[in-house]
């Protein structure tokens, strides 16, 4: 036997042994779980029977500086998340099981990284949201809370450069925070 055809059986093995570990996994675990039916959605467990709307309502800018795209940009991530992730029909107004509404309520630029000659090598950018969370059916899931997410970048950049995708990325954990507090908090 030469060295390369040890080397390819050996291999085999291993992948066989691999192979047949997950699937004792894969179908240990669907019989563990065969008996109860659930619906899980990113750590989310909501009963469908009793919750089928959300209404999300406008999120105004409520800060002292404003960037007037924010509050779009915000709220169609808050209603593309919940939109993917939840089989909630999403109403607007009206009578629905579960309510989101609230402000954008802080819009700050700080500095961060002083150097030895006092000047910032990076600035933050922070923005934080209140939201209102109401559950029509159970009102001790009721929340009123702040949230707030940053991201710095780097001093030598003008803001106006890099405004937009900072926004983007501070609302994508805004939101993967306030679903988390809410709608992933069952």
């Amino acid at each position: 036997m030469d060295l390369n055809n040890v080397i390819k059986r050996t291999l085999r093995r291993g992948m066989m042994h691999r192979l047949v570990v997950l699937a004792a996994t894969l179908l240990g675990g669907v019989a563990w779980q065969g008996c109860s039916i659930s619906y899980k959605l990113n750590g989310t467990s909501i009963d469908y029977s009793v919750y089928k709307t959300i209404s999300v309502g406008e999120f105004p800018i409520r800060a002292a500086l404003v960037y007037p795209p924010l509050q779009q940009t915000f709220e169609n991530a808050l209603l593309d998340y919940i939109t993917r992730n939840t089989r909630l029909r999403t109403i607007d107004g009206g009578a629905s099981d579960l309510t989101m509404e609230g402000e954008i309520t802080g819009y700050t630029l700080t500095p961060q990284a002083v150097t030895e000659d006092a000047y910032a090598s990076k600035t933050r950018l922070t923005i934080t949201v209140r939201v209102k969370y109401t559950d029509s059916k159970d009102d001790k899931n009721d929340i009123d809370q702040t949230f707030s997410a940053y991201r710095d970048f780097d001093a030598t950049e003008m803001l106006t450069d890099v405004q937009d995708e900072l926004c983007e990325q501070i609302s994508k954990e805004l939101v993967d925070l306030i679903f988390n507090a809410t709608l992933g908090n069952w």
